[in-house]
């Protein structure tokens, strides 16, 4: 309440409301190591109603997270400060995702599930168990309305996720209006139907909540679903049970509610009572914590190589040395980029062992599939291939939660064009910096036959424009191959690739080498001008071919440059860009078969854009590209009009 009251902003209604719950989770139920926040084995806790976010820092505080002390409460919402308007992962210890946007945090503790699940599988042995926690999740009504929410319910029902517990504050109200206006199924039947098993209880009563949450810890099966009837912002009767109690309505009425509770008038007052409680509580905590450490001391001893996979894991370590890994390609080779992503994933798949992947029931068409992994489900948590079904939301909210939990590096595919159904877990991911991978192909209208619908003009420019997010649209085969190694190797942030359906030509022209490696930079000099430099063509991705073929007609004195990744290229020094692009030559054309907006940046006023400012076609790939006037005639054209 003094928290809220103080900042003039926050949510009153969930801590409230939620209290008793808190005390069961963070005073008895949940094991967890303050000195260690990210022991291997603790409960993982995940408020998916990040508005609560005092809840969360509050409980954090008692529970003696060290970067959370009082003055760090009364600094809730301000500047620069450890709490955050909303949980923020890396921010503050004990933050186990970044939460906010409803229903994000029940996707990545199915995440998270998932991450323990296989971590069980991979490292756990008779005679040592290292792995056996729990993913609590504390989920609202805004969070359950939600597609994204429901997307990862129903997939951790189907895969028996039973180390999940997900509790259901259920107060009948959301920020607008009671929740009556807006929903009227029966929660407990809907989630039974999905194979989650249900309790209902008075989440006000520290008792009853205490025994169904110990039933749940105790069940296996399925995944746990307590609904606890709770009183939104419980303490303030002016506005207890209401929409206002949802937000800070309730914070001028806090005085003489901490009077009404019997609590003193200094503001932030925490009895000698409960510290004290509290400290004994860590004692017992860690002396668990002690006894696991034991456990896992004996099991790296005895399995030395699953130890070090497992730092390495937990390190996010990845081979220096990763694109020489991957075989070239055959000269000849004339293949879609999604394609030779598939024979790429193979070799590092083998020399990344915790890579895992997943596709949102189209494996048959962004060939992702590790070969050697076989599938992850309720009878082999050992898989490292994820069926999500046709869940692209929830399978992007459920790889953050993978990647929150930092054992293994996730990886999931669809259709570039439904990256939009992905975008907000993207964000998240980028504003995080999770290291995920977007393997999303069929990234232009050469689609084709498809239509409009599927064929992603402003797409890449659109995920583009998002921070920390690197696009890498490869051009060819070797390309997609430093690609691969380029996005393996980014640990801090997420990276997306943008791979044809359509067969590409090896651009043999130029090297191997140059290829692979200018993709790391993000943009490279794709063929040298002959004579003195009056023109630069620029492309990125499949339409590289086209600025190359406008080369050879246009002869000597142009460049060619290919520009995979935008956030790279601009990432480098200025001295390499203006080796690059020199900003003397201002004669320039660019093409990619998408809009055109971004490329003004690279081309300037007095250059020209060959893009698609339009929606695409239904028809023949090659013909559409051919109307739309992607094509090399078109480049030459325009290179002409400039010289």
């Amino acid at each position: 309440m003094d928290a809220v009251h103080v900042s003039s902003s926050g949510h009153l209604g969930l801590p409230l409301g939620c209290a008793e719950i808190g005390a069961v989770l963070f005073g008895e139920m949940l094991s967890y190591n303050p000195a260690e926040p990210k022991w291997l084995n603790r409960d993982r806790f995940v408020l998916s109603a990040g508005h609560g976010s005092m809840f969360l820092y509050a409980w954090l505080h008692l529970a003696g997270y060290g970067n959370l002390d009082i003055e760090q409460l009364k600094k809730f919402r301000a500047l620069g400060s450890r709490t955050p308007g909303h949980p923020e992962f890396h921010e503050t210890l004990g933050v186990e995702a970044t939460t906010g946007p409803l229903g994000q945090g029940v996707a990545n503790a199915v995440g998270y599930a998932v991450s323990q699940k296989m971590a069980a599988a991979h490292y756990n042995t008779a005679e040592h168990t290292i792995f056996d926690n729990h993913i609590v999740a504390l989920a609202g009504d805004g969070c359950m309305q939600e597609g994204v929410a429901m997307e990862a319910i129903a997939f951790a029902g189907h895969f028996k996720l039973d180390n999940l517990i997900l509790i259901y504050d259920s107060n009948d109200v959301t920020l607008d209006a009671m929740a009556k206006e807006t929903q009227s199924e029966d929660a407990a039947k809907r989630f039974e139907a999905i194979e989650w098993a249900v309790q209902t209880v008075n989440g006000n009563d520290m008792t009853a909540f205490a025994a169904a949450f110990e039933k749940a810890k105790a069940a296996t099966g399925k995944p746990q679903l307590i609904i606890a009837r709770t009183l939104i912002g419980k303490g303030i009767p002016e506005v207890a049970g209401t929409a206002k109690a949802h937000g800070e309505g309730g914070a001028k009425f806090v005085d003489a509610a901490r009077k009404a509770l019997g609590l003193p008038d200094e503001h932030f007052y925490v009895s000698e009572e409960t510290k004290a409680y509290f400290a004994g509580h860590v004692k017992k905590l860690t002396a668990a914590y002690d006894v696991w450490q034991k456990t896992f001391e004996g099991w790296k001893a005895a399995n030395p190589t699953l130890a070090r996979t497992l730092e390495n894991g937990v390190k996010g370590e990845i081979p220096a040395d990763l694109l020489s890994r991957i075989p070239e390609f055959p000269a000849d080779a004339k293949i879609a980029t999604r394609k030779a992503g598939s024979d790429v994933l193979q070799p590092v798949a083998a020399a990344v062992p915790n890579l895992i992947g997943g596709s949102a029931d189209l494996y048959g068409s962004t060939l992702n599939y590790i070969n050697e992994g076989k599938d992850f489900n309720a009878n082999n948590r050992a898989g490292r291939n994820i069926r999500f079904g046709i869940r692209e939301h929830g399978m992007c909210g459920i790889l953050n939660g993978l990647a929150y939990d930092g054992i293994f590096r996730p990886s999931g595919a669809t259709f570039l064009v439904f990256a939009d159904y992905c975008r907000g877990s993207i964000r998240l991911a980028s504003l995080s910096g999770l290291p995920v991978l977007y393997i999303f192909t069929h990234d232009s209208v050469g689609v084709g036959e498809d239509g409009p619908t599927h064929e992603p003009v402003e797409t890449v420019s659109g995920l583009r424009v998002i921070p920390h997010l690197d696009v890498i649209r490869p051009a060819d085969p070797e390309e997609t191959a430093g690609a691969f190694a380029a996005a393996l190797l980014n640990t801090k942030n997420p990276t997306l690739l943008a791979l044809t359906r359509q067969a590409v030509p090896n651009l043999t022209s130029i090297p191997v080498a140059t290829r692979r490696e200018g993709v790391f930079k993000g943009g490279y000099i794709a063929v040298k001008e002959t004579g003195p430099l009056k023109l630069i063509l620029l492309s990125a991705g499949s339409e590289l071919q086209h600025a190359v073929a406008a080369a050879k007609e246009l002869g000597e004195g142009v460049r060619v440059v290919s520009l995979p990744s935008f956030r790279r290229f601009d990432a480098q020094p200025q001295a390499y860009k203006d080796e690059v692009l020199p900003p003397s030559v201002e004669k320039r054309v660019s093409i990619e078969a998408g809009v055109t907006d971004l490329w003004w940046k690279y081309v300037g006023l007095k250059g020209k854009t060959i893009g698609i400012d339009r929606f695409g076609l239904s028809g023949p790939g090659n013909k559409v590209m051919e109307t739309l006037g992607i094509t090399a005639k078109a480049v030459v054209e325009a290179a002409k009009s400039l010289l």
